[in-house]
């Protein structure tokens, strides 16, 4: 692994039929460390990784990996170097587990898509640190929603890239299991170099987990940068609509945002 590829999004515009969603966005994804983007519903946040990960093409502005427009480069290529868990992928009907998570090793076969042992490998770690492996010969579709996440997740592993872009990797997990995903994607951004971009909708998960926040508003960045200076009070009511305290978590050092209820910020007034 390396730390050293450089992604950068350059006066990005995106958007689906005539709906613009994100426009003029410039971002640097910081090398070998965890960023994560938070922003109310709608504000862009997983239409900006789809076309940081060649999804979706972008109507005005480039996407560069390490100096390349990831949208000019072979998506074989592109693979082994980026990945991406979507939100909400769908398997196909009636694959194990074991054959979905192998799947992440086709950008490293070659032309005859020969199977070695460093592909068993990968796929054997990637169902051990997802705690997946029993579930190795399971039918996906007959898997409950958490154990779903983590085996796509298990996937994404296996593909072993240096960038790694994740929308919403904890959905459908309850809160223990939300902890051990993120506990596992920054295990692995620390002990592989692996740069990790994530999406997530809980602000002090983000915060916590992150090291590097992107806050973003009306498909433009609010506020950028280490996660005590952007999840403030102020940005949080500017990006949220919503009234907070924002305080320093006595364990992990980094900023909690509590929300006050509507009849505690009256009470006030």
């Amino acid at each position: 692994m390396t730390t050293d590829h450089q992604l950068v999004v350059e006066n990005l515009t995106l958007g689906y039929g005539d709906h613009t969603v994100i426009e003029g966005l410039d971002l640097l994804v910081p090398p070998g460390k965890v960023t994560a983007i938070v922003g109310a519903n709608a504000c862009g946040k997983s239409t900006l990784l789809r076309s940081m990960s060649r999804l979706l093409s972008p109507r005005g502005g480039r996407v560069l990996l390490d100096g390349r427009e990831v949208h000019r480069t072979p998506a074989k290529q592109l693979a082994r170097t980026l990945g991406l868990l979507p939100q909400s992928p769908i398997s196909p009907e009636g694959i194990t587990v074991a054959d979905l998570v192998g799947r992440g090793r086709h950008p490293h076969q070659g032309i005859f898509a020969r199977w070695s042992r460093e592909d068993d490998e990968a796929v054997a770690d990637a169902l051990t640190v997802t705690e997946t492996a029993v579930l190795a010969d399971r039918p996906v579709d007959e898997l409950s929603g958490g154990q779903r996440q983590r085996v796509w997740i298990a996937m994404a592993l296996a593909q072993q890239t240096d960038l790694l872009l994740l929308d919403e990797p904890t959905t459908f997990l309850d809160v223990s299991h939300q902890i051990e995903v993120l506990d596992l994607l920054t295990d692995l951004n620390r002990e592989r170099g692996t740069t990790i971009v994530m999406v997530l909708h809980d602000l002090n998960m983000a915060a916590r987990y992150s090291d590097h926040l992107v806050a973003l508003a009306g498909g433009k960045i609010h506020a950028t940068g280490d996660p005590a200076e952007v999840l403030t009070e102020v940005n949080v009511r500017a990006v949220f609509g919503l009234d907070s305290q924002v305080i320093i978590d006595p364990t992990s050092g980094k900023p909690l945002m509590l929300p006050l209820g509507r009849h505690h910020v009256l009470s006030e007034r």
